[in-house]
Parts: C-alpha cells; structure tokens; sequence
C-alpha cells in the first residue's frame, strides 16, 4: 500500500513538472515542424521519454525536455523532407488558430515567429540551421544551452546561426506589414473574389505574384504553384466555378494574422493566407488539405 502511494505521487510530481515545460515544448515543435498535430506528437513523445527517465538525475527539466523535443523534431524533419518528395502538390506549413492554444505565449515572445510567412521562410533552413535559430533568436537560449542540446560547439552554433540569418535576412524584411493593413488587403481580396471582380484582384495583386495551393492530392487543386497576376487572377476565379455547394467564407486570425476560412456545413474547407510586400500581395497560400485542418476549430453561430 506504501510503495502504491508512493507511486502515485512521483507519477504526479513528474507529470506537474513536465505540464510547466508542455507550452514551450509544442511552442518549439510547432515551429520547427509546420505542423500543430505533428507538434503534439513530439510533445507527447517528450512526455513518455521524461516518465522513463531518472528524473533525479536531471538537473534541469527545462534543458532535458527542450534537449529531448529538439532532436525528436530534427529527426523527425529529416525524414519529413524524404516524404514530401512523394507529398502530392506544394506542402505548405499547418496553420494554427491561436485561440485554440490560449497559454502559447506564456514565456515566449508573440511575434512574427508565429506568422505564416515567418514559417513558410523557415523552411528554407535545415534542420539543425531552424534548430538553433529558434532557440537563440525566438526562445532566447544561451549558446552554451544550445550547443549541448544540438550536441554541436558554441563555435559551430555562432556559425550556424549567421548562415541562418543570411537566409532569410531579405524575406524577414520584405514581410514588414501591419495588421491593419493586412486586415484591410485580406478583406478586399475576399470581396473581390466573391464578386468575381477580376479587376479588383489584379490591383491587389503584386505583378509576379504566386499562388500555391496545398490539397495533399484530396482536393480538387493546382498542383503546381501560378505566377503572375493575370494568371493567378483568372485561376482562382475559375478554380470559383469548383467550389462545392455551400461553403461560406469568414475572416478569422490564423497564425496571428486576418485570413480567409472556408467553411462547409460549419466544418472548416479551407483556409487562404496573403503575404503581403508593401501595398500587395505577392503570394498566396491556400491550404485545403483536410489532414491540415483539424486544428481550426468548427464554426459555431
């Protein structure tokens, strides 16, 4: 009966500890990866590995757990990158409702880390360069704390780190763009393509603007990205005639910033994100994998 109770407590202890580290965790997983269910995995993998663990034998919880979530994600990136070169069309990031994850930045900078555009530039980097590019730059490690969790020296994780900058030095600046004026594009954007306003689209859009529609193959879509504003103008007011019936569009906060959800039958069909460069729009994304939308919420009037 002794040693039962005891049990339990060291059970409750461990899972009370690992709950303060649970926000941080998905918060570097999401990022990493460009995928809320994928994140929740290596968060729940963490949690399996910390309940083996001699947790009396950690000095740090925080430095385990951040150490354990990393290298779960880099492993699991790699393998993710083999896969998508049989992904059926563009693979786009997840995108993530923040109000379904109310705490995710508890102890975290909310910035544009969390913005679409920030994790479409993420993926420019390697594994290891959006590893240690996070954890300085967005989770404010030390480099001493990251070279032991990316098991690299403090010397080659300075390096790393520069060669991450110069990689997205130029997109971090050209994204530059209030909420307002997003807000204020995404609307007309919306209003425009509901009324089939080619003219309207085609003063909003940047001249090489792209389109890229993610449908993992599942939904009807381009499988390759458009370019130029005639052309994605003209697709996407054709692409209009293949909507299936009864699906209403709203403009809610996705990745922190105003974008088009679609719904039908009050379920989430797909979901468009405009990065925006000045006063334009220079791309769109569209996500309309099903697998991708299970993080957005159901519409309830």
């Amino acid at each position: 009966m002794y040693t039962g109770v005891r049990q339990l407590t060291v059970s409750n202890n461990s899972e009370q500890i690992f709950d303060q580290y649970r926000i941080l965790l998905f918060s570097i997983a999401y990022r990493m990866l460009g995928s809320v269910s994928d994140a929740e995995d290596m968060v729940q993998e963490s949690f399996v590995r910390w309940l083996q663990t001699d947790q009396q034998a950690v000095q740090s919880p925080k430095a385990y757990l951040s150490t354990v979530v990393v290298r779960l994600c880099i492993d699991h990136e790699r393998l993710a990158r083999a896969q998508r070169e049989v992904y059926v069309g563009p693979w786009l990031p997840e995108p993530l409702q923040l109000e379904q994850y109310p705490d995710l930045s508890q102890g975290v900078q909310l910035d544009e880390s969390l913005s679409y555009a920030f994790l479409i530039m993420l993926q420019k980097l390697g594994p290891l360069e959006r590893a240690v590019f996070l954890l300085r730059d967005v989770f404010d490690y030390d480099y001493a704390e990251i070279a032991a969790i990316v098991e690299k020296s403090e010397v080659n994780c300075r390096q790393v780190l520069r060669r991450a900058h110069q990689h997205l030095e130029q997109d971090r600046a050209r994204f530059e763009v209030s909420h307002e004026q997003q807000e204020r594009l995404t609307s007309q954007f919306l209003s425009a393509s509901l009324n089939g306003d080619m003219q309207g689209l085609l003063t909003l859009l940047a001249e090489d603007v792209v389109f890229t529609a993610d449908s993992g193959g599942k939904v009807r879509a381009g499988l390759k990205p458009v370019a130029g504003a005639d052309k994605v103008t003209r697709g996407m007011l054709g692409g209009m005639r293949f909507l299936p019936a009864g699906v209403w569009t709203r403009i809610e906060e996705i990745n922190g910033q105003p974008a088009i959800v679609g719904y039908q039958d009050n379920r989430p069909y797909g979901i468009i994100l405009l990065a925006v460069v000045g006063n334009k729009v220079q791309h769109v994304y569209t996500i309309l994998n099903p697998d991708k939308l299970r993080a957005i919420r159901q519409w309830h009037s």
